[in-house]
């Protein structure tokens, strides 16, 4: 059981995190600052550097947040027991719900890079969740022979073996070829909820819900699911 002390750091970190996740709504990322989330929660800026001793850092917290729980949506979506490509649309549906009930996170996550800050390593697992989930689709489907027939290898291979081991291990189905297109199809999943949140299809769309079924219908195919 944690201590008082712990339970105190753990409820004060927490306000600081909800600030922090408040000044990206009213001034973006890239104008984040420590004194102004202190300010806000009438602390002394030397306080809040006890928790969190740089802007970076605070700035990590605020995307590992974001990834875990943006990761938890399509995990939460995922059902084993229905069809490989029912299950693909429905964690990029969860996706992209999340992604428009948290605009300003998902900017965080996947819109402008923040001058001078780079994320690190630590970023990976939590940034990994939601391409571990379709991975885990890929990868039952072949083992379970509802994958469509891999087109013919050509070249050297192109993903590195660590991203073959996210998306869906190693099966004879699998091919270089495959796990390609799975990871055309991932990013494109992000750039068609992108195109949505910043508003590059106004004016193009009639049915944004349709539209985005659709798509990753087409994306499942091109997976071969």
């Amino acid at each position: 059981m944690p201590t008082a002390r712990e339970r105190v750091r753990a409820e004060i970190t927490g306000e600081i995190v909800e600030a922090a996740r408040g000044q990206l709504a009213e001034v973006g990322a890239a104008a984040l600052s420590l004194r102004a989330v202190a300010r806000q929660l009438g602390m002394a800026s030397s306080a809040v550097y006890r928790y969190f001793p740089s802007r970076d850092e605070l700035l990590t917290r605020l995307i590992i947040d974001g990834y875990d729980a943006l990761g938890a949506a399509a995990e939460e979506a995922d059902d084993p027991a229905a069809p490989p490509r029912e299950r693909w649309v429905r964690v990029c549906r969860a996706a992209r719900d999340w992604a428009l009930a948290h605009p300003h996170e998902y900017g965080l996550l996947y819109g402008s890079p923040v001058p001078g800050y780079s994320a690190p390593q630590d970023t990976v697992p939590a940034a990994s969740r939601v391409g571990v989930v379709m991975g885990r689709i890929l990868g039952e489907a072949a083992r379970a022979g509802a994958l469509a027939e891999p087109p013919a290898e050509t070249g050297e291979p192109l993903v590195t073996d660590d991203a073959a081991a996210v998306l869906g291990g190693d099966h004879p189905a699998l091919t270089d070829s495959v796990r390609a297109r799975a990871l055309l199809a991932w990013s494109a999943v992000y750039g068609t909820i992108s195109f949505e949140l910043f508003g590059h299809f106004v004016g193009s769309l009639t049915d944004g819900d349709r539209y985005f079924d659709r798509a990753m219908t087409e994306l499942a195919g091109l997976i071969g699911l």
